[in-house]
């Protein structure tokens, strides 16, 4: 494990705390505040103990130069309702200019501030030297609490921890614990739930779960690919012809590590890409020709729900088909209210899959949904993150 913010002295102390502040906005407007929620328990706990709390994030793709459509006031007025108290936000294009580190200097324990959008500076994604420099003069003691761009090497994720003592905050020490103890000591049958598109994104995943789990289910757009392998006509499904092979070897992996491969025996389709086109359910094996898989069918959701349901660790990645449109939503429902109802321990790994219990307001019995989609997946492959590595081990 790695040290947290309770494991250091931060009384009186200036303490730079980096944030996932990157929230949905609509005309300017926050239309979810969650990421904004789910940093509050660091920020009190450092308010509490004394410190002087500076907080950075990105929003948006700025692209490296100043845009005032992702500037960070509107998250800074919210955070300040949300706390209670006034957070001084500086507006400063340059975002570690004179006018910040004057900011951070005079500012008094207890007290927050809030510096600009860090993705106004292309030293930021390019993890330059000189700019994480500029950030760590800035505090004496830095804080990652943002897991969603753990996976990403920048300036303010890991760069300023060459400078400055780094721990981790207490909703990345909640993911941490929470994708740590699944994979290093699982309680038993865990099973893996693996949707999306293509089988090319998750064959590090697959191959790294092997070694991990009891039993995969595949859903999704990949689920094809494998359907293929095996023999299958898949009509119009999305299908990877050049990992055909590969799937093969997954599967001949899998039989020989022991660990069982759930795939869909029936699936929902439709001639084309849209909601209200005409849909049907057929085997597997019987897909027309001018029509495509958009969801796993009703037979495969009760079997991958009772899979679930009987397991005492589940960790899901990636939806079952095309949840946006409602009438392919069901596949991905169905496992979203077994993940709920399941009475073991049951992970989402943020993203889509994230999205789609939110969607389903099935949130309630799930033991922990990751706040970082590429962080998650880059974690369970076995992939060092680097905004983790950068923190002092405990």
């Amino acid at each position: 494990m790695k040290k947290t913010v309770r494991d250091i002295d931060v009384n009186g102390k200036k303490v730079f705390v980096r944030c996932d502040f990157n929230v949905p906005m609509d005309n300017g407007q926050i239309t979810d505040d969650r990421r904004i929620r789910g940093a509050l328990p660091t920020i009190q706990y450092l308010i509490e103990n004394n410190a002087a709390v500076i907080l950075a994030s990105h929003l948006g793709r700025p692209k490296g130069k100043p845009d005032m459509a992702y500037s960070l006031k509107v998250v800074a007025e919210r955070l300040s309702e949300l706390l209670g108290k006034p957070v001084n936000f500086v507006s400063e294009p340059d975002v570690a200019g004179p006018g910040t580190k004057a900011a951070a200097s005079t500012l008094e324990p207890g007290s927050v501030m809030m510096i600009e959008n860090v993705r106004f500076r292309k030293e930021e994604t390019d993890n330059d030297e000189e700019f994480s420099r500029e950030l760590a003069s800035l505090a004496e003691i830095f804080v990652n609490d943002a897991f969603g761009t753990a996976h990403r090497a920048h300036c303010s994720t890991a760069g300023i921890a060459d400078y400055i003592p780094a721990v981790s905050g207490l909703l990345m020490e909640k993911e941490i614990r929470a994708f740590g103890d699944m994979l290093e000591s699982p309680k038993r049958p865990f099973t893996a739930v693996l949707g999306g598109s293509k089988v090319s994104d998750k064959i590090p995943l697959i191959n790294n779960l092997l070694d991990k789990v009891d039993r995969i289910i595949i859903g999704g757009g990949m689920a094809f690919t494998f359907a293929k392998a095996m023999g299958n006509e898949v009509g119009k499904s999305l299908l990877e012809e050049d990992k055909l092979q590969m799937t093969l070897e997954l599967l001949e992996k899998a039989r020989s590590k022991g660990v069982e491969i759930l795939l869909p025996v029936d699936v929902v389709c439709a001639a084309e890409f849209k909601n209200d086109s005409p849909a049907k359910v057929v085997k597997i094996s019987e897909i027309p020709a001018d029509m495509m898989g958009l969801d796993i069918g009703p037979e495969t959701a009760k079997l991958y729900s009772d899979a679930i349901i009987d397991s005492a660790t589940v960790v899901w990645n990636g939806p079952m088909g095309v949840f946006e449109m409602d009438n392919f939503a069901g596949g991905t429902k169905a496992v979203a209210k077994a993940m709920n109802e399941c009475s073991g321990i049951t992970v989402v790994g943020g993203g889509d899959s994230a999205a789609a219990v939110r969607k389903f307001d099935l949130e309630s019995g799930i033991t922990h949904i990751s706040t970082g989609g590429g962080a998650s997946l880059e974690f369970l492959e076995g992939k060092v993150l680097p905004g983790v590595a950068c923190l002092l081990d405990a």
